[in-house]
């Protein structure tokens, strides 16, 4: 749904990215790219944008960010192109917020507001949901002099972008503070139950296979190419914000559950941490991550940067296990962009990275038999003496393992079965049978 101002047209947006001097800048991706990918986050929740600037910045004015010259150049232009509003791409302090609006005369974002809209509108589960409002009040804390629409707004999003029906309200740090409160209480009874519905995947027989990216890689064509799902995909920034599984059959026969995450994006607003972490939760139970990568990306090395960037602070949260890159295997997406998977440069022998194409199919079949063969290689063989009377471990050894042989004797059974090392710890921790 496209953001209109009070008169009913498209709002007419421009994104200014600000540039620090390279020693200080991420110097893996360049201003050019950034700039596509901030315009890329505005168009995806309706701006029209109608004009785009790099501003290199010599150093960080605690006014404005920008300096007196630049902020009267910017001003011409906004002029100019009949700007409505303002998309700066970078961190802004409330006091530059207001100068800027004040210096240009239109509404001014930042990247971190940009980003809780987009998430606000998509958010789809309750978690998700109840995640982002909780981020949108925390940044609103020190900016109650801006609109705050989070109980009367007309669209998804949290009215950082205005649109019909906005109100100006003077919120005070009190009433803010208590919905924290209580949104922080409704989360955790979420969380709980969500831990119940994990440990019931736990006991289900089926391995977990993890999509993660950054944005737009094309994990949810992947994850409807693999699985015949409908889950929406598109060239679409955050296009996925909640996570999906399915099971898939894999040519050993056997099943697993393929989950899609969202996507990961460079400098992910503090505020939004805790709610992006919460959707991959399902990373830290996978048995294999799938790390889908835009192959034919100029700046594919730095998203990969950006992912692997977030995981090892997972890793230091205590949400993630140290052994994750064992479980990691690289999908080179879009190689139909390179001339086809014989094109993709840097193909790893071994499996260790599969080039393909999930929007024509290409290479598909071979990342099947890949997650196959992992699968099966992370599985430890072990045998059990399970006494004839005891019915619950064989039905539980049969779920949760492929048995290779069963040896029938007077008052045990010994089963040889495949299995992976969590659910042979498993088995052997709540029912004392050793191997």
């Amino acid at each position: 749904m496209s953001e209109r101002v009070a008169g009913g047209a498209p709002t007419r947006a421009a994104v200014i990215l600000p540039w620090e001097r390279e020693e200080v800048s991420d110097s893996r991706r360049s201003a050019e790219a950034r700039l596509a990918e901030a315009m890329g986050l505005a168009a995806s929740i309706g701006l029209v944008i109608v004009h785009s600037a790099i501003m290199p910045l010599r150093r960080r004015r605690p006014s404005a960010l920008l300096g007196e010259g630049q902020v009267e150049m910017v001003h011409a232009d906004l002029k100019t192109h009949e700007v409505d509003l303002v998309v700066m791409d970078t961190a802004l302090s409330p006091v530059q917020q207001r100068n800027l609006e004040k210096a240009w005369g239109c509404k001014v974002i930042d990247r971190t507001g940009l980003i809780l809209d987009i998430f606000g509108e998509r958010a789809r589960t309750k978690e998700g949901a109840l995640q982002v409002e909780l981020a949108h009040l925390d940044y609103q804390r020190s900016r109650l002099v801006r609109s705050w629409t989070h109980l009367e707004r007309q669209r998804g999003g949290f009215g950082f972008l205005g649109g019909p029906g906005e109100t100006q309200i003077e919120a005070d740090r009190r009433m803010i503070a208590v919905r924290m409160a209580k949104l922080k209480r409704e989360i955790e009874e979420v969380r709980r139950t969500r831990g119940l519905h994990r440990e019931a995947r736990r006991r289900t027989p089926y391995p977990i296979v993890a999509l993660i990216g950054y944005t737009n890689a094309g994990k949810s064509t992947l994850f409807n190419a693999l699985t015949g799902a409908t889950v929406h995909a598109q060239d679409q920034l955050f296009a996925t914000l909640d996570p999906t599984m399915r099971t898939i059959a894999l040519p050993s026969g056997r099943p697993a559950i393929l989950s899609d995450t969202v996507g990961f994006i460079s400098d992910l607003p503090t505020e939004l941490v805790a709610a992006f972490r919460a959707t991959l939760e399902e990373v830290a139970e996978a048995d294999i991550i799938l790390h889908v990568r835009d192959i034919a990306h100029p700046d594919t090395a730095a998203q990969k940067a950006d992912v692997l960037g977030v995981l090892n602070t997972m890793v230091r949260d205590g949400g993630l296990d140290a052994d994750w890159p064992r479980r990691t295997l690289d999908v080179l997406n879009k190689a139909d962009l390179l001339g086809g998977i014989s094109a993709v440069p840097g193909m790893v022998e071994g499996g260790a990275a599969v080039p393909i194409s999930a929007l024509s199919g290409e290479g598909l079949d071979l990342l099947r038999v890949v997650i196959d063969e992992r699968l099966a290689s992370a599985k430890e063989v072990a045998s059990f003496d399970i006494p004839v009377s005891d019915g619950a471990k064989l039905a539980w050894l049969y779920r949760h393992g492929e048995v290779l042989a069963r040896e029938d004797q007077e008052e045990a059974i010994r089963l040889t079965v495949r299995m992976l090392p969590a659910d042979r710890a498993k088995f052997e921790a709540m029912s004392g049978v050793g191997a």
